[in-house]
C-alpha cells in the first residue's frame, strides 16, 4: 500500500510583505532625512514688493534676516550671508537668534560685518540668551513646543549686542529707534524676545514718520495685535523657521508659538483680533503686512528641513 503523500507546511506572504513594507519604509526614511541634511544648506534668496510708503515717496530696500543660529563652525552660511552685502540694501532688520554656541559672537559679526555699513536694526531672540540643548524633537511637534522652556547655557548676549550697536545697528530690544533712510523718516518699535515673555512693548509714539516698522523675534498674536492697534504698516518677525517641516499640499506642521501655521512663514495681512478667526479671512484696508521669516539656520542638534529651505528676503517697499 503507498502511504499517502506528507502535506506541505504551510506557506505565507505576510512574513516577506512585512519585511519589504518596513526595507521600503527604513529606505524611504534614510532618503528624506538625507534630503532634509541637503535642504538646510540650500541657502535661498527671497524677494518681494510690498506698497505701504506714501505717493512719492523713493523705494527701499530692506533685508530681513533671522534665526541664523551660527556656531564657530557654520562656514558656509557665514560666507553666503556676507555675500548679501552685495545686494546694497538700504536698510537691513535681524529679527534674532543669531547664535547656537557660547563662542558664536565673533562667527555672527564676521557674516554680518559687510552689512554693519549698511543702515540696520534688530531684537534678540531666545537663541541670543541661552545656548540649544538636545532634547526630545518631539516637544517641537506640540502647539508650543511643550509648557516647560529647556534653557541651555547662558550666552555672552552682552558681546553680542556691543558688537552690532558699536557698528551703528540700532537696539529696539523693548524700544522705539528712528532713522532716515535716502530721505524716507523710518519709525521702528521692537520688543524683546515674547517666546521668553520678555517683551515689554514700548510708550508712546515719538515724532512723526513716513513709514513704521514693528520689529519682534517670536511673532505671538499679542505683539502683533499691539503693533496693529498702533496702525503699524509693516511688522517684521522671525522665530518659526517656516515651521522647518513642512508637507507639500499641508504646510508646516507647526509655529512654536501661537501663531496659525498657515502664517508660518512669507506674508499675510495682521489686524487686531487676526489670530481669532481663519487665515483666509479678508482683512480690512488698514491691516498690516506681516512677513515672517523662515530664517536660515537651526539647532545644532536637528540640521535638517523638510519642502522649507532656509532664506533671507529682499523686501522692496514702493509708494502705494
Amino acid at each position: 500500500m503507498t502511504a499517502a503523500p506528507r502535506p506541505s507546511a504551510p506557506t505565507s506572504a505576510a512574513p516577506t510583505s512585512w519585511r519589504r513594507a518596513a526595507g521600503l519604509l527604513a529606505g524611504t526614511g534614510t532618503l528624506g532625512l538625507a534630503y532634509s541634511l541637503a535642504e538646510s544648506r540650500a541657502y535661498t534668496l527671497r524677494r518681494r514688493t510690498l506698497p505701504v510708503l506714501a505717493p512719492g515717496t523713493p523705494q527701499l530696500r530692506v533685508l530681513h534676516l533671522s534665526d541664523l543660529h551660527l556656531t564657530p563652525s557654520t562656514r558656509r552660511e557665514v560666507e553666503w550671508v556676507r555675500g548679501l552685502a552685495a545686494l546694497e540694501p538700504d536698510l537691513v532688520v535681524d529679527t534674532g537668534d543669531n547664535l547656537a554656541h557660547r563662542q558664536a559672537v565673533p562667527t555672527a559679526l564676521h557674516a554680518l560685518a559687510p552689512l554693519l555699513t549698511r543702515p540696520g536694526v534688530f531684537v534678540l531672540g531666545s537663541n541670543d540668551y541661552y545656548g540649544p540643548r538636545a532634547k526630545n524633537p518631539a516637544r517641537y511637534l506640540t502647539r508650543h513646543g511643550g509648557r516647560r522652556r529647556i534653557r541651555g547655557d547662558r550666552l555672552p548676549t552682552a558681546d553680542l549686542v556691543a558688537g552690532l550697536t558699536s557698528s551703528g545697528w540700532l537696539d529696539l530690544t523693548n524700544a522705539r529707534a528712528e532713522l532716515t533712510v535716502r530721505g524716507v523718516r523710518l519709525g521702528f518699535v521692537g520688543v524683546d524676545d515674547p517666546h521668553l515673555r520678555y517683551d515689554r512693548y514700548p510708550g508712546s509714539v515719538r515724532g512723526v514718520h513716513d513709514l513704521t516698522i514693528g520689529v519682534t523675534h517670536a511673532p505671538y498674536t499679542r505683539v502683533l495685535d499691539a503693533m496693529a492697534r498702533e496702525s503699524v504698516p509693516l511688522i517684521l518677525a522671525g522665530h518659526t523657521h517656516g515651521g522647518q517641516l513642512r508637507l507639500p499640499g499641508y504646510g508646516a506642521l507647526v509655529t512654536n508659538c501661537d501663531l496659525h501655521r498657515r502664517r508660518a512663514r512669507g506674508l499675510s495681512r495682521w489686524w487686531p483680533g487676526a489670530g481669532e478667526v481663519p487665515p483666509t479671512s479678508p482683512p480690512p484696508d488698514d491691516a498690516a503686512w506681516l512677513h515672517v521669516s523662515a530664517g536660515l539656520g537651526t539647532s545644532p542638534y536637528t540640521p535638517v528641513r523638510f519642502a522649507c529651505r532656509p532664506e533671507a528676503t529682499l523686501l522692496t517697499l514702493t509708494p502705494r
